[in-house]
Order: C-alpha cells, then structure tokens, then sequence
C-alpha cells in the first residue's frame, strides 16, 4: 500500500493559490502556479517564493559536535567563523561516493544542517550511526518550516514584509546565517539559495509559516515552484542530488572538488582515502558545462560523443529560458576539450563546453 503524501505548513496555501501540485520525495509539492516560464522570469527579474520545507533541518548540539562533523564531511567545519557562517560540503561513503550535499551553519547553540528531501531518511539512519561515541547530540527538527526567497528584488521585499528585521537582515553576509529571535526554536535567516540570484532561506516555526506567506505575498513576492526552481539552479550550473551526483560518484568526477578540505592530514574523514587516491591517480571523469549548437533539447540521460576519447552522458538538461539555448551538466571523458556531440534521437548534434556558471544574478555569465 502506498504511503499518503507528507505535506508542508504551506500546502493548503499552495492551493488557495492555483498551484499544480505533484508527488516529490514522498511530499505534495507544487511544481508551478500556472507558468513555470513565468515564475523563472520572476526569480531572475524580481523576487520570488520557494516552500522548501521538504527538506530536513539537523540540529547538532554538545562538546563532541565538532569532533563529530570533522569526520563525518568532506568540507573543514573549521572553517566557520564567525558564528553564523555556512559551509557547503558533501557527505561521503567509505568508498569515496556522495551520500548527500549539504549545508553547515556555525550557531550560537551548535551547528545546524540542512540536508535534502529525497535523501532525507538515508542521511539521518547514516549520520545517527557516525554519532555513535561522540559526545553530540542529533535533533531532527520537524517543528521547523523553510522557505526561499530569492531575486534581485528579495531582501527589499523580505524587509518591506517584516520591517522589525529589516536592519539585521541587510547586514547579512553572503552565505551566513542567523537567529533572529528565540534561538534555535525561532525564525533563523541566511543569505543562501539555489537559483544564483540574491536572497534568503527562512527557517522558522512552523506555526508561523502562513503569517510569512501572506506578508511576503502583500509585499509583492510571488510564489514559485519546484519547475522553475529546477531551471533556475540548472542555469546557476548547481547540481542536484540523484542527477549530478549520487552514493557511486566522487565528488573530484562531479564538480565538488573545491569542497574537499585535504589540508589537514590528521583528519580522518569518511571517504578520505579513496578520493586521495583517485586525486593522485587522476580521475577519468569531470563535470562540465554543455551549451546545445544546433536545435533540440538536451536531456538527463544523453550520451555525449567526445571523438578520440568515448563517451560521457548528462546529468541535467533543460531549454534555459534566460539563455534561449538549451544546457546541460555532463559528465565526460577527463581529456575532453571545447566542443563534443550529444545524441539526440540517433542525430549527432553539436555542443560547447562551457565553465559553470551558465547565468548569475540574471546575467550570461558562461563563454
């Protein structure tokens, strides 16, 4: 028997507002409010708003918590200073593979760590089972609702909504994140996202999560779904767990790299010594930007011809609405150059290889 679908503090407003809504992750989600094209406009041109609260919000609390996360990702929590600094890192297996990306953010109580819906319950058995003889403590929170808005526009909107905060939330920096009243049970602000544009990620009580929706809608944010979402983060050459990378892709074959701390030889990470080993080998594999030539669509699954060197294949593709070309994130031969050729429905159809980003803060960015 089929399990009904989880809902978020935002789902009866999805529909007061036209949503289509669709399964995703176990969750009823609503993928556009009428036009995905047009809620991708308004990211890119103004602000919009995304219910993420699918995802999951990890609370680390107790003296072993640093000890405990040192080890568990790829990424040097060290690196977070000042209080309310995030670090974006990739949760890895034994034999060197992505388990999840994530998010860490220093606190004035511990750590906080937003993980993915779709890796939700495999991420939480696997981080409960690390903890074991650290003295940390791990609190799911599902008390906690979450919602992005992002756009040039966003933080001008956001403190129209919420003028008590205004002050506070414009001197955030780029990717830090703070409590705002009632520490870790009350509204936390961060300056993150995933379309490539300005704004800002509210956790906050999921009792509260409507009187937000309605502020930010009387301010002019228009809800946005998980389509446009997708394009968005897409074009900003951002990758999605289950596509760009997965439990049996090293992070060095899937664009992470730069998240991998080696710095410190005495950190015993999980999956250290086999991405030092494929570092040092040269992984046959890396992630790249692909810009469609001629006419088509590219699409998750395409092989991708690299004459002289065998194939590769996409992990995401779309028709990018702010390029009017299509894209692609690809995976492909290491030695791989400037252009190659994808498969598209047997015709061999040409295609740049760009450096990622394709678009940030609504500006071509890829050459």
């Amino acid at each position: 028997m089929t399990a009904p679908l989880l809902t978020t503090p935002f789902h009866a407003l999805h529909i007061e507002a036209g949503a289509k809504m669709v399964p995703f992750a176990g969750w009823d989600m609503p993928i556009h409010y009428g036009s995905q094209l047009k809620e991708h406009e308004i990211v890119r041109q103004d602000a919009g708003m995304f219910d993420v609260s699918h995802m999951t919000v990890v609370d680390l609390t107790g003296e072993g918590a640093r000890d405990y996360l040192r080890h568990l990702i790829a990424n040097d929590i060290d690196k977070l200073a000042p209080v309310g600094k995030a670090l974006y890192a990739g949760m890895l297996n034994e034999a060197g593979g992505v388990i999840d990306d994530l998010i860490v953010y220093l606190t004035d109580w511990g750590y906080r760590v937003v993980v993915n819906a779709g890796t939700r319950d495999k991420d939480l058995a696997w981080m409960r089972r690390q903890i074991e003889g650290y003295a940390a403590t791990l609190t799911e929170r599902p008390d906690l609702a979450m919602l992005a808005v992002q756009g040039p526009t966003a933080i001008d909107r956001f403190c129209a909504a919420q003028p008590a905060m205004a002050e506070r939330v414009r001197a955030l920096s780029v990717f830090q994140g703070l409590p705002f009243n009632n520490g870790a049970d009350g509204w936390f602000i961060a300056r993150t996202g995933y379309t490539g544009e300005d704004g800002l990620e509210i956790i906050l009580p999921a009792a509260e999560a409507a009187g937000l929706w309605r502020d930010l809608l009387a301010a002019g944010v228009q809800p946005t779904g998980l389509g446009a979402r997708d394009t968005l983060r897409l074009e900003a050459g951002m990758n999605l767990y289950g596509h760009d990378m997965d439990d049996n892709v090293s992070p060095l074959e899937a664009g992470m790299g730069w998240t991998l701390d080696l710095k410190d030889p005495a950190r015993d990470f999980i999956g250290r010594k086999p991405v030092e080993a494929l570092k040092a080998a040269g992984p046959k594999l890396k992630q790249v930007g692909l810009v469609l030539e001629g006419r088509g669509v590219l699409r998750e699954g395409m092989t991708v011809l690299v004459d002289g060197l065998g194939e590769g294949v996409i992990t995401s593709g779309t028709f990018s609405p702010t390029l009017k070309q299509s894209i692609a994130i690809a995976r492909v031969p290491a030695a791989t150059g400037a252009t190659v050729a994808v498969d598209i429905r047997g015709q061999r159809v040409p295609a740049r290889v760009v450096k990622m980003p394709f678009v940030r803060n609504g500006k071509k960015v890829c050459e």
